[in-house]
């Protein structure tokens, strides 16, 4: 092995760990938020959340907000409302539904992506053991699970795929992430009436706030920066890849901090999970060789 193909793997390896360390600090962060929905409930949450992440990427990325055309604004506009909504059903779903059960079920939203991307009637073979494994969850504990909360885990997926879209298309519009911190302040000015509606004053208790401030930084600040930093070595389809471990790492942030108990069955169904998405990003990967990059969303 030469020197130069040891740094390459060194690289690699470095830039995987990078977007492992995101992934966990996003599943921390979200764990986290949870803690403080007795307090201000999930849409106050997700509010702290969209507010804090906005006022990040936006002193760090001052972005040019002058000389945008009709379509940027429309394009930005579409991509705010979606991480707005998509973040919106999350934590509402993860009020009613163990976290590592509603990231399980919002994944099949990217997954069904990849798969049609993949254009290939086998790849649809990933998206069959997918369901199958959700099929487990909700057979495992179907009395358990709060229905609302898994159609608001559902719609996330959906809000997903509108995210992974719309993501791509506005970064083909805005350099470096601009267009994510205009997309982020666009959701949080939309979130904030609806924090304050159903939160009232305890959103603004100094503890509340820095909760807040947290949880933002490790679900965005802290993943978006290692995820820019592991994408200049790693490609689009083992960056994606990596990203498929969600549900896993998820369920083991929702045992440890929330004490979310994990049973066989459960651990079987993600597992399955974890392997179709890994099998239709793969899928996808060789069919158009591109994959649009995905920061995540929740």
């Amino acid at each position: 092995m030469t020197t130069a193909t040891a740094q390459r793997r060194g690289g690699t390896v470095g830039a995987a760990g990078l977007v492992l360390i995101g992934l966990i600090c996003q599943d921390i962060g979200a764990a986290s938020a949870v803690t403080l929905f007795p307090e201000v409930g999930a849409l106050g949450m997700v509010t702290l959340r969209l507010v804090f992440s906005a006022a990040i990427l936006m002193a760090v990325f001052r972005p040019r907000l002058r000389g945008r055309s009709r379509a940027d604004w429309l394009t930005v506009i579409a991509f705010g409302l979606a991480l707005a909504l998509m973040n919106g059903l999350f934590y509402e779903a993860i009020a009613r539904v163990p976290l590592g059960t509603t990231v399980t079920i919002e994944v099949l939203g990217p997954l069904i992506l990849s798969v049609v991307v993949s254009r290939k009637a086998s790849a649809w073979l990933w998206a069959v053991l997918a369901f199958a494994g959700v099929a487990i969850l909700g057979w495992n504990g179907l009395e358990q699970l709060d229905p609302v909360g898994v159609a608001f885990a559902c719609g996330a997926g959906i809000m997903w795929v509108a995210y992974i879209l719309l993501s791509a298309r506005t970064g083909q519009r805005f350099e470096r992430l601009d267009g994510l911190a205009i997309a982020m302040s666009i959701g949080a000015v939309v979130t904030v009436p609806f924090g304050i509606l159903t939160a009232g004053p305890p959103l603004f208790h100094v503890n509340v706030l820095l909760i807040g401030a947290a949880v933002a930084v490790l679900s965005s600040a802290i993943p978006y920066g290692l995820e820019l930093l592991a994408l200049r070595r790693l490609p689009a389809a083992t960056f994606s890849i990596l990203m498929s471990l969600s549900p896993a790492l998820a369920a083991t942030a929702g045992l440890v901090i929330l004490h979310q108990a994990l049973t066989v069955p459960d651990a079987v169904a993600i597992v399955l999970v974890v392997i179709a998405s890994m099998g239709a990003v793969r899928a996808a990967a060789r069919a158009e060789r591109q994959l649009p990059v995905v920061l995540p969303g929740e």
